[in-house]
């Protein structure tokens, strides 16, 4: 598979606040690694979910690929070229193929805008229509491929008049409306009801058959990861522990912190979790990351050497890729 999205050693580091008595004294300003050191490629038509705990720092990573966030280090290839050393005109160009879809369409969406005008803000911006006519027909295409049919109907109205899942296709209308060729969705059903969502999902999967788009899948709920994605890349403080097929990652699971995290997943057939296996204590700060293995201190079956040496990541299958000391023996 030829490869759209291709992240090569990310790194989104941000300062933090430091207190009144670190700066008095002068100490060395405290770092947050939001990402660090993340590295993946995302094939055309591929659905590539990263998947872990709050914090871990899947949206930072999605931001940074869109340069919404500016990366620290390393390197995000979008079809052959390094999206960091784009100018400004070179930016332009490359947003109108690669867009985001925001967690919560209540806080997303203007609620001053109408329909209309959330949808054809970024024709606009990108002057790409000649004409009202023009426009109307881009904005009505848009919303017909989002699932909202009859859309002259909606074009005065505002987000509050609209259902959640009305919203939420409102949303992935004006993600659409560019015609991308490679969509960020940050938990894009988080906010839904349960008999919502997978419409939703359904709408994402048949876009990407008819349109050939490219999804990097943010989500904390495994079991949407592997409805929807082809491939599965669970992240645990700023790093991927493991990536591989989603059927690959949630049925034979090689990371300890994968096997708890799938162990709870409501499903019938699992190789090898036989139990539910939570995971106790809170993840740990960025700020202070743990030596060795990040996942030791909440690791059930963590080693000596797990407290001090980081694990390598590699491929330990065709295609399956992990860091875990158990396994690499």
């Amino acid at each position: 598979m030829t490869a759209l999205v291709d992240v090569d050693q990310l790194e989104v580091h941000f300062t933090a606040r430091a207190g009144l008595l670190r700066s008095m004294f002068g100490r060395e300003t405290p770092v947050v690694r939001a990402v660090d050191g993340v590295s993946f490629t995302l094939g055309k038509g591929e659905i590539l979910c990263l998947a872990g705990e709050s914090g871990s720092g899947k949206t930072t990573t999605g931001k940074a690929i869109l340069r919404l966030v500016e990366p620290t280090a390393g390197k995000v290839y979008y079809a052959g070229e390094d999206v960091r050393a784009y100018n400004r005109s070179k930016l332009r160009s490359f947003r109108q193929e690669a867009q985001i879809i925001f967690q919560d369409p209540y806080e997303s969406l203007n609620p001053r805008q109408t329909v209309f005008n959330i949808v054809a803000e970024p024709l606009e911006v990108n002057n790409l229509c000649h004409s009202l006519a023009e426009k109307e027909e881009r904005v009505a295409r848009a919303l017909i491929d989002a699932g909202l049919h009859n859309p002259q109907e909606l074009f005065l109205r505002y987000p509050h008049e609209l259902s959640g899942g009305q919203r939420q296709r409102l949303a992935i209308a004006g993600s659409l409306v560019l015609d991308p060729k490679f969509i960020v969705a940050d938990e894009p059903v988080s906010m839904l009801d349960l008999s919502i969502r997978a419409g939703i999902l359904k709408l994402m999967v048949d876009l990407r058959d008819q349109k050939g788009i490219s999804y990097l899948f943010i989500t904390h709920d495994l079991s949407l990861a592997w409805l929807v994605s082809d491939r599965i890349a669970i992240m645990y403080l700023g790093k991927i522990v493991e990536l591989g097929s989603a059927d690959t990652v949630i049925k034979d699971p090689l990371h300890p912190y994968t096997r708890a995290l799938v162990s709870v997943i409501p499903a019938p057939r699992r190789k090898v979790i036989t139990r539910q296996s939570l995971l106790k204590g809170e993840t740990p700060d960025p700020v202070n990351v743990p030596p060795g293995c990040r996942f030791h201190p909440r690791c059930p079956v963590a080693l000596p050497r797990c407290r001090e040496e980081v694990p390598p990541y590699r491929e330990v299958r065709p295609g399956h890729f992990a860091a875990c000391h158990l396994i690499n023996g």
